[in-house]
């Protein structure tokens, strides 16, 4: 082997250590800032600073920024569906449950969008191994939630609400990645992205603003490092990492990540909050995480392709 394919493969090790490592690590920053700031405090700062230093980056790479019309429009419902709902929810979310079983919920939306693709937009069907592990996530759903569906207090009652809102927002993080697929747009991939941090930052702005949230906000060191963390780690670091993952390694291999950071979350929960690890949590990550991997391998077959797509547009994720 030679020095220069030595040197790609420890780039390519390093890169899938820092979508591992950094993207499981921002369910625990998320836990930790929304403690004392309001979520979409954290969302305006968040993404006006992660939008535009991107889109500085973009414009010092010679890169295309300015976006139609058209994009601009398309751009502000995918940033709005995945960072002002979904990624808002998680944090909302946070609020109620341990971070590790956030990032369990999480997992399970490869599953919500192969079932939207096929059911809804009716651009794919499901096929029998599909099936089969839309039904292994819900009866990991079960197993996982058991304890808090069986309980009386007012503690197992606060966490089923914040479950509701994870299911919802994976649902709207579905969405908005099966939109950000169909729909091309006239600018590249990483300009998109900047442009749904930037207009997702400004929306959530908007509602903080609305919602007085700035005034609610205490800004201790432990929130402002989270945020840092957050637009560092999360948003610049390892989405960079994850989009030179995809010009270099096959797209299967770099999604198993989807797999690896709900137990980085759990990890990184366990030993830095002290968040509980029970039996329950450990069989549901089992099932759960089994679940989406045979969903992901299912063959989805096309039924009507979509009028538009863009297969190299890829997604973010909710913690991003």
């Amino acid at each position: 082997m030679s020095i220069l394919e030595k040197q790609h493969r420890f780039r390519i090790a390093l890169a899938f250590a820092l979508v591992y490592v950094l993207w499981g690590g921002t369910y625990l920053a998320m836990r930790v800032a929304v403690v004392e700031i309001p979520p979409y405090v954290i969302g305006s700062v968040r993404f006006l600073i992660a939008g535009v230093l991107m889109l500085g980056w973009c414009v010092l790479s010679g890169r295309k920024i300015r976006p139609s019309r058209q994009d601009l429009g398309r751009l502000l419902v995918v940033g709005v569906l995945l960072l002002s709902i979904a990624n808002m929810g998680v944090l909302w979310a946070e609020k109620y449950v341990s971070s590790g079983l956030a990032a369990l919920v999480v997992a399970v939306v490869p599953i919500w969008v192969a079932v939207l693709e096929a059911q809804v937009f009716r651009t794919r069907r499901l096929p029998l191994a599909g099936t089969l592990g839309l039904a292994l996530g819900i009866v990991g759903m079960v197993v996982l939630l058991w304890p808090k569906l069986v309980s009386d207090t007012h503690l197992g009652q606060l966490e089923l609400i914040g479950i509701g809102i994870l299911i919802a927002a994976s649902l709207g993080w579905a969405l908005g990645s099966i939109l950000s697929g169909i729909w091309a747009f006239s600018v590249d991939t990483l300009t998109a992205a900047a442009w749904e941090m930037l207009l997702a930052g400004i929306v959530n702005t908007v509602i903080a603003l609305a919602t007085g949230g700035f005034h609610h906000a205490t800004w201790t060191s432990r929130g402002i490092w989270s945020l840092i963390y957050l637009v560092t780690c999360g948003s610049w670091i390892g989405f960079t990492a994850y989009i030179w993952l995809l010009d270099h390694v096959p797209t299967p291999k770099v999604a198993t990540y989807a797999y690896v950071n709900p137990v980085v979350a759990i990890s990184f929960g366990w030993l830095l909050l002290d968040e509980k690890v029970d039996s329950f949590m450990l069989a549901g990550t089992v099932i759960i995480i089994s679940a989406v991997v045979l969903v992901n391998r299912a063959r989805l077959k096309t039924i009507n392709p979509a009028p538009v797509t863009c297969a190299e547009e890829p997604e973010l994720t909710l913690a991003d």
